[in-house]
């Protein structure tokens, strides 16, 4: 089952992803995390992908594709895969699902967070006061949010306009309690109930 992860900065995506991931006995596919192991590792993809990044411009999305591919095609995803960062635009969720047919695999489902945006900068700021990081400022969490609204909330039209399974979960309590969320929904997914 190939699952799509989303939510604006500050939901608890990525220690969701984590989570829902090692429950399902899944990989947890981070873009982030992908491209800076394959740079590390020196892998063909990692040493096309290490200039890029050095010069701080962003991958560009074929490039994208083909490491989640990659990644894809390890023997521990065979069974599927939870997709934590990606895709964020609609151009880069075509290229998934061109990417994902040619292998004779869909997209399955697609949970989306939801929570307030007061909650996020609120989350936002406690996480930049007791980590100490610098792009969780006020400033830059507006930036991060308008970016979420404009590029990456659409993909979720995209996915319904291609018919699967959009399922909205609510972000606010715990984490026990989000991943009970969530995982209720994958388990209706996965026994072909509609979330």
């Amino acid at each position: 089952m190939i699952t799509l992860l989303f939510g604006p900065p500050g939901s608890g995506k990525g220690t969701q992803a984590s989570v829902v991931a090692s429950r399902f006995g899944i990989p947890h596919v981070s873009t982030g995390e992908i491209l800076r192991s394959e740079v590390a590792a020196g892998t063909a993809l990692g040493k096309e992908a290490a200039p890029i990044m050095a010069s701080g411009h962003l991958v560009p999305d074929e490039l994208m594709v083909r490491i989640i591919e990659s990644r894809l095609m390890q023997p521990d995803a065979q069974s599927g895969a939870l997709l934590d960062g990606y895709p964020r635009t609609r151009a880069q969720a075509q290229a998934l699902d061109e990417m994902l047919a040619r292998g004779g695999r869909p997209v399955d489902v697609v949970v989306a967070l939801d929570v307030p945006e007061e909650a996020l900068r609120r989350r936002i700021l406690r996480r930049a006061e007791l980590e100490g990081r610098s792009d969780d400022s006020a400033d830059a969490f507006t930036i991060r949010m308008r970016r979420y609204l404009a590029d990456t909330e659409p993909v979720l039209d995209h996915y319904t306009g291609r018919g699967v399974r959009l399922a909205h979960v609510d972000g606010i309590g715990d984490i026990d309690t989000v991943t009970r969320r969530i995982a209720d929904v994958l388990d209706k997914v996965d026994m072909g109930k509609t979330p």
